[in-house]
């Protein structure tokens, strides 16, 4: 790898990982306060989301913030360990970083949604973006991977 390249590389690593950083400290900030406003539901016995009709927007909402918040972490992890770990190529480092923070947006929005207008049995339509998130996720995940277990190159074989 050209000298250029490297410095550009490693530009894309510090630009993405303060995105990350500031993405996932921003998300972790709204999904504890969506927690707190959860819980302050459950303090204020709120019908809309107690009542046993209710049930499958209350199980929604709190799958909403707790993804959401454990997405939040990842988001923060992912940033701090990005300029210490993985050999990546441009390509997979922007589609990891896509797929991470739209992972991040679709899951907890997924099932939020999916407790917006629930049937008796069923969560609302939204839910289906879970299903995608997680895709993305997964594919972010092994990307991550793939990139963190190739082998380093040999800075002795590298040409003056």
């Amino acid at each position: 790898m050209s000298r250029s390249t490297n410095d550009d590389l490693t530009a894309l690593r510090r630009h993405l990982g303060r995105r990350h950083h500031l993405v996932g400290w921003c998300a972790l900030l709204l999904f504890l306060s969506m927690g707190g406003f959860l819980e302050s539901l459950h303090g204020f016995k709120a019908g809309f989301y107690l009542d046993p009709n209710n049930k499958i927007r209350r199980e929604m909402w709190t799958l909403a913030h707790a993804h959401g918040t454990l997405l939040a972490l990842v988001q923060i992890g992912f940033a701090a360990g990005l300029m210490h770990f993985g050999q990546w190529s441009v390509g997979r480092l922007k589609l990891a970083s896509f797929f991470m923070l739209d992972a991040t947006l679709l899951i907890p929005l997924g099932f939020f949604l999916g407790g917006i207008a629930p049937s008796e049995a069923d969560p609302w339509i939204g839910i289906l973006l879970v299903p995608l998130g997680a895709i993305l996720l997964f594919v972010a995940v092994a990307l991550i991977i793939f990139a963190s277990t190739r082998r380093e190159p040999d800075k002795s074989d590298a040409r003056l």
